[in-house]
């Protein structure tokens, strides 16, 4: 095999509760990532030699952090291969939306490029190897919807029901890093267990924040609210809500205001990435 055309799927946060904070500045959360059908597209080439090169434009994006380009490299650095690629992306999937755009892409490098390769590299290996890359990453790797404890990096893999969701994005990027670091977050909300998330204790400890500084979050969360219970994911832009079918998720769709955009996609509980690798 010398080529590859792989998925690399979004996810939300259907809940995120900030916990605390540790010495290392790293913040201790609670989270269930939700997988989702849809994402961008990432193409890998084998070449003959060494070189690896990213054939694609991202806006905004440079070599130090093209975190596709991070990962290969990581990769070829920790198996001490000397192979090739060139890697191209089709990007459908927004910067900033707090929706794993870009620690999904990384993530699918890592197994793309292990499977294309030949590495015989386990899923719980590269999944420690991602962790380098962000805290989301292993949670693509490893290919389940699952609750995250930790930073984001203790996983149990759980299922829910294959509910359809909207997702909604305003005009404007949210960063990580401001939200983490801002004085006015919450970072004390009480840990939960999984049974009480399933009984509907859930929530958004960076909502509240994030509505503040970014009035188009705010716009965004009040007119899907009109819909169904409307909750921003993770520390991005991007808000959702969940219906119990694809028409009713793609009737609001259709009623999307003018300078935003979104998409309908069901949750899976297996990645679509897994399903093309035929990983286990």
């Amino acid at each position: 095999m010398t080529q590859l055309t792989l998925p690399c799927p979004a996810k939300i946060n259907l809940f995120l509760h900030i916990t605390g904070q540790r010495a290392d500045g790293y913040h201790e959360l609670q989270t269930l990532f939700q997988l989702l059908d849809h994402g961008d597209t990432l193409y890998l080439h084998s070449r003959d030699d060494s070189a690896l090169r990213f054939t694609s434009k991202l806006p905004g994006v440079t070599d130090s952090t093209n975190l596709i380009m991070r990962a290969a490299r990581l990769l070829r650095e920790y198996s001490g291969c000397h192979h090739g690629a060139d890697i191209a992306i089709d990007k459908v999937l927004p910067m900033g939306g707090g929706i794993g755009g870009g620690s999904s892409d990384a993530a699918t490098a890592l197994l793309g490029l292990n499977h294309l390769w030949q590495l015989g590299l386990s899923t719980e290996e590269l999944a420690r190897l991602g962790l380098q890359l962000g805290a989301d990453v292993p949670v693509f790797i490893l290919g389940r919807t699952a609750w995250a404890e930790g930073i984001g990096e203790q996983l149990t893999p759980i299922d829910t029901p294959e509910r359809w969701y909207f997702v909604l994005r305003p005009p404007c990027e949210v960063a990580t890093a401001e939200i983490f670091s801002h004085e006015q977050l919450t970072r004390d909300t009480s840990p939960i267990k999984i049974a009480a998330f399933l009984e509907g204790a859930t929530g958004n400890s960076c909502q509240e924040l994030v509505r503040r500084l970014y009035p188009d979050v705010d716009k965004a969360l009040i007119w899907l609210d009109q819909f169904a219970p409307a909750r921003l994911t993770g520390t991005g832009s991007c808000v959702f809500a969940s219906f119990d079918n694809k028409s009713a998720a793609t009737a609001v769709l259709e009623e999307m205001p003018k300078g935003m955009t979104g998409f309908v996609a069901r949750g899976v509980n297996r990645s679509p990435l897994h399903t093309t690798l035929d990983i286990a």
